[in-house]
């Protein structure tokens, strides 16, 4: 019997335009009536996946930046946490700015950035539906250096997006001279929907993201897992992307979503439905009972 079901949000439980689906919520109020522990873990910081657990009804815990921190929503604390060091974020912002390359810094309640492009473009059309408390809190800050030289804060993660193979390139291989921070080895474009008016507009872009080092979604849901009693076989763990590759291996159940790139799938026990075909309720109504 599983007891812990970690579920990505991007590209897994949410659609392509960042949406729940009807299926979804169903089956994830089935599996929460039958005292499933169901943990949202995402990259993304705490508002944005607190705001949606709440609206969903899951378990007391997120995990948030992609496994920087799990925090408790019912006593709304950090209780796990791997924040990057000022000095990284400073190194990464100074290679991002020689290199003209767009690129934007989680704290733990906001995502700061100089323009809406890419991932906050997305991210800020999916708070056109919603009010204010439920919103991602994205901050555009002119100079991001000098912000973060001058004010203490708690850093999640850097997210670094480039439309151009190349470009996108010669920037990781900088970026991993960088000592003791992760780089996150993505070989395959993103792709986004967006709303403009009646159209819809795919957003494509190459990322990646650098967090401090092992820094996991995986090894954020196994400290809760001990904490909780839970032992690796009762976990399920659900993700689409590289980002969710250790915890779909190591869970006692690792799914992998049909809109993930072959490589990722390869890691799997079991492959469903894409994000838009409601493959979450699949996995969920299939292996929770």
């Amino acid at each position: 019997m599983y007891k812990l079901v970690a579920i990505d949000l991007d590209g897994t439980l949410l659609n392509s335009y960042g949406e729940v689906s009807e299926e979804n919520r169903k089956a994830i109020k089935m599996a929460i009536e039958k005292n499933v522990n169901l943990v949202l873990a995402s990259g993304r910081p705490i508002m944005s996946v607190k705001n949606l657990a709440t609206e969903l009804g899951t378990s007391n815990y997120i995990i948030c930046g992609n496994g920087a921190i799990t925090y408790d929503t019912q006593k709304e604390e950090v209780i796990y946490d791997k924040f990057l060091e000022k000095n990284k974020v400073l190194q990464v912002i100074k290679i991002c700015e020689e290199n003209s390359i767009y690129y934007n810094v989680y704290t733990e309640d906001t995502i700061l950035t100089k323009s809406l492009n890419y991932n906050t473009l997305f991210y800020n059309q999916e708070n056109a539906n919603k009010s204010d408390d439920r919103k991602t809190n994205i901050s555009i800050v002119q100079d991001i250096y000098k912000y973060v030289e001058e004010n203490e804060k708690n850093y999640l993660k850097i997210t670094i997006c480039d439309n151009d193979k190349i470009v996108f390139n010669s920037i990781i291989r900088k970026l991993r001279n960088i000592k003791n921070v992760d780089v996150l080895d993505v070989a395959h474009m993103s792709r986004k929907m967006i709303k403009d008016g009646t159209e819809d507009v795919e957003i494509n872009y190459y990322y990646t993201e650098i967090t401090n080092m092992n820094v996991d979604k995986w090894w954020a849901i196994e400290d809760l897992s001990k904490r909780l009693g839970i032992k690796r076989e009762e976990i399920i763990a659900i993700g689409d992307n590289i980002n969710d590759k250790q915890m779909v291996e190591n869970a006692g159940l690792g799914i992998m979503m049909g809109n993930s790139a072959p490589y990722i799938k390869e890691v799997a026990n079991v492959i469903v439905s894409n994000n838009d075909d409601d493959g979450v309720a699949e996995a969920l109504n299939k292996y929770i009972n």
